[in-house]
């Protein structure tokens, strides 16, 4: 089994990138083998059928589109923006829904959030969880929220609480049970 990791933000010392990170950590942890992949690698243009139709798809968006393909199952953390999902992160599944095959089909796919604030990216997961079910990504029910993010790490990039690190784990553990069903 080999579990793609990433985050839904773009930004360089994102607090879900580290969650995402860390996420992959203790998975390996537990014997699953996964790869931490950036957005920023993937840059692609906003989704434009023109562009589509005119040029093809970005090799970005192919190449994105392997990795996934290849992988067994997604762990995601992503941000909040404006109590929704962000922009390149929903652009992502606009580029990808449209190729032959569908890379995200039939994905598992479990959520993680990240935020500075008291709500832990929560509204955000619940709009992330939209586009994803709709492309036929089957979405852990499960999803974690990590409120206070911006204290939430050591200088390694670990989780400095270890009551949030068991709770990361166990559902880690769960959701990777329920995708080698």
């Amino acid at each position: 089994m080999t579990v793609l990791f990433f985050a839904g933000s773009l930004r360089t010392e994102s607090f879900n990138k580290k969650h995402a990170r860390e996420a992959m950590r203790l998975a390996g942890e537990k014997g699953i083998k996964g790869e931490f992949i950036d957005l920023r690698d993937y840059a692609m243009p906003v989704y434009d059928e023109d562009i589509q139709d005119n040029e093809g798809f970005p090799d970005t968006v192919t190449k994105l589109a392997e990795k996934i393909s290849a992988a067994t199952a997604l762990v995601i953390s992503t941000p909040e923006y404006n109590g929704s999902i962000p922009g390149g992160l929903k652009n992502v599944i606009d580029w990808l829904s449209r190729l032959k095959p569908m890379p995200l089909a039939d994905k598992s796919l479990l959520l993680l959030a990240a935020s500075p604030g008291p709500l832990s990216g929560v509204r955000g997961l619940w709009h992330s969880r939209v586009p994803f079910e709709a492309v036929g990504v089957h979405v852990y029910p499960t999803m974690i929220g990590l409120a206070k993010a911006h204290e939430a790490f050591d200088e390694a990039g670990k989780l400095k609480d270890e009551k949030t690190t068991a709770n990361l784990q166990a559902t880690l553990e769960k959701f990777i049970a329920h995708v080698a069903k």
